[in-house]
């Protein structure tokens, strides 16, 4: 192969010299912004989420809901068969039967002494008699009423509803399992699971940790871009809501939290996704990694200067990401930037006899 031509940094070959083909030549692009990329976490919006648990203990006698079912508030999610339900509405109807009694005596007692006979004291008792019958009878059937009950008659059978409307996003539960209501208190993870969650999944939370490097970026309200190795390409925006006002002593980051538009449905919860986040720095040209290289204290790229001429030209670098560097100084849009083959002609630099 025909030897090159080195003149101070430039480096010269020959028409088709076979050299020539190990390099690919690319032009200098227009400035592009900076960007910080973060860590972060989906998860579901927790305020449009809500995690059932059964409010009586019982035996789960069928499963009208399964994942991934849209339910409206109130819809029956599993039917029980709960004793503690039964006591509850026999409750119901003990207290419906003493306020009908307590009525009745307070109606006697002041026909009573209305006529001379009953003294004023039996009739504050059968008012006070009174009033705690209608409070009982208001605690029982409200205690009903939370859940959904209706009709006069007692059995043991409950209904599961949901108090929001959405989607069963999650479900742990199977017919004629034990469910009792503390198991939201259990520390087993087996049991503190809930039996349903419901949540709206076209709207998320990203959870950010923002070292402190970068937590000057962060600022309520500021556009996020969503990156997701699972959807090469694509992108999804996002909003910041909350920033922490203190590091986390332990991992030394702020927290944040931001919200994601999940209209297709694509994202999930607990998929870890990369948080793309403006950076402070200006405007910057963007190059491949690989067109720069590190030699002494300087960073240097090689230009096309002239066809079959490369001349090596100091740069300052800022920022990598994605496989591209922000070069600060020393290109300008429109130069022919060498992207393979810069080793070559720097060791042809290096391997030229030294004047």
């Amino acid at each position: 192969m025909p030897a090159p031509e080195v003149r101070g940094t430039t480096v010269g070959f020959p028409a088709n010299a076979p050299q020539l083909a190990s390099l690919t030549i690319e032009p200098v692009g227009p400035q592009q912004p900076a960007y910080v990329h973060l860590p972060g976490r989906l998860a579901w919006d927790e305020d449009a989420t809500v995690r059932v648990f059964t409010p009586f203990a019982g035996r789960v006698r069928e499963l009208l809901a399964e994942v991934g079912q849209p339910v409206t508030n109130g819809q029956a999610l599993a039917i029980i068969d709960s004793p503690d339900f039964g006591q509850a509405e026999a409750d119901l109807r003990k207290a419906e039967s003493a306020l009908q009694l307590s009525e009745r005596t307070l109606d006697r007692t002041r026909d009573l002494l209305a006529h001379g006979g009953a003294a004023r004291k039996d009739l504050e008792q059968a008012e006070a008699d009174h009033t705690s019958a209608l409070s009982e009878k208001n605690r029982a059937d409200t205690r009903l009423a939370v859940y959904g009950k209706v009709g006069q008659g007692v059995d043991t059978t409950f209904s599961l509803p949901t108090p929001l409307r959405g989607t069963v996003v999650e479900k742990n539960v199977t017919p004629g399992q034990e469910v009792r209501p503390d198991q939201m208190l259990a520390n087993v993870s087996q049991f503190v699971a809930p039996l349903f969650v419901i949540s709206d999944p076209r709207r998320l939370w990203v959870y950010l940790d923002v070292g402190e490097a970068h937590f000057a970026l962060i600022r309520r309200g500021m556009e996020l871009r969503i990156l997701s190795p699972a959807f090469p390409g694509r992108s999804f925006r996002g909003r910041l809501e909350i920033s922490g006002d203190a590091l986390d002593p332990t991992t030394r980051t702020v927290k944040a939290r931001g919200v994601v538009e999940n209209a297709e449905g694509l994202l999930k919860a607990e998929l870890y996704v990369t948080v793309e986040v403006p950076d402070v720095i200006p405007a910057s040209i963007q190059v491949p990694a690989k067109a720069v290289f590190h030699s002494g204290s300087q960073d240097y790229v090689f230009l096309e200067s002239a066809p079959g001429q490369f001349q090596r030209t100091a740069v300052k670098r800022g920022t990598e990401r994605e496989g591209r560097v922000a070069i600060l100084e020393g290109l300008q849009t429109g130069q022919r930037l060498v992207t393979e083959g810069c080793l070559l002609l720097q060791a042809s630099l290096e391997d030229a006899p030294k004047e």
